[in-house]
């Protein structure tokens, strides 16, 4: 994979998208910066970035992920990668349905994911070293370029989503805690039952982790 790494970039997710939009990027590559100055995280909100924390976008064609990856599993799948990054520095890092990174009961990151025709982008951020209050940061400290590259091993092994799936869903236990956004309205997730493609149901409606 090509990686470009900026110094300061408005958004690596933006940028990416451009990039492929004017068909500049013909190949899987990875935009990673030091510093964004309108970063997007979820549900379009801004990412508030500091120098220190991780963001990066990337993109690859479906083709080249596992071939029992669904599209609803892919923000869930690229997560529980980095997971298990942050869980070899020995991390308590943990993940919320569908696509957050959380320490205890605060949220320290996320992925985002988006399709443009064959090729699939995923974004990350993570709080390395500091955060808006409401937020967390990481209990280890990583440097970001290291994150990243071991991100992209474990991107390379392609791992399948069954050998993701069984550990995510006991991670998902501890979502039942917590709510996510449907319809506009937060609901509880005391009473999601997750499916074998990463989505879930909840008020009789089934759920897709796609963003």
């Amino acid at each position: 994979m090509v990686v470009n790494w900026f110094r300061s970039i408005e958004s690596t997710h933006l940028y990416l998208i451009d990039e492929i939009k004017k068909g500049n990027i013909k190949e899987p590559t990875l935009i990673g910066a030091d510093f964004q100055t309108n970063g997007i995280g979820s549900r379009g909100n801004l990412w508030q970035s500091q120098i220190g924390n991780l963001f990066f976008s990337f993109c690859v064609e479906e083709k080249h992920l596992p071939k029992d990856l669904q599209l609803a599993s892919i923000s869930i799948y690229f997560a529980y990668l980095m997971k298990e990054v942050l869980s070899s520095f020995d991390s308590k890092t943990w993940l919320k349905w569908p696509n957050d990174f959380y320490l205890e009961n605060r949220k320290i990151g996320g992925v985002i994911t988006t399709k443009i025709g064959d090729k699939i982008i995923g974004s990350m951020g993570l709080n390395i070293v500091e955060s808006p209050r409401e937020f967390g940061i990481l209990d280890v400290y990583v440097e970001p370029k290291k994150l990243t590259e071991r991100f992209l091993e474990n991107l390379e092994k392609k791992l399948s989503w069954k050998q993701v799936f069984s550990k995510y869903k006991i991670d998902f236990q501890n979502s039942k805690d917590y709510f996510c956004h449907l319809g506009g309205e937060l609901k509880s997730l005391s009473q999601a039952k997750l499916c074998e493609d990463g989505s879930i149901e909840l008020d009789k409606r089934r759920v897709y982790s796609l963003r």
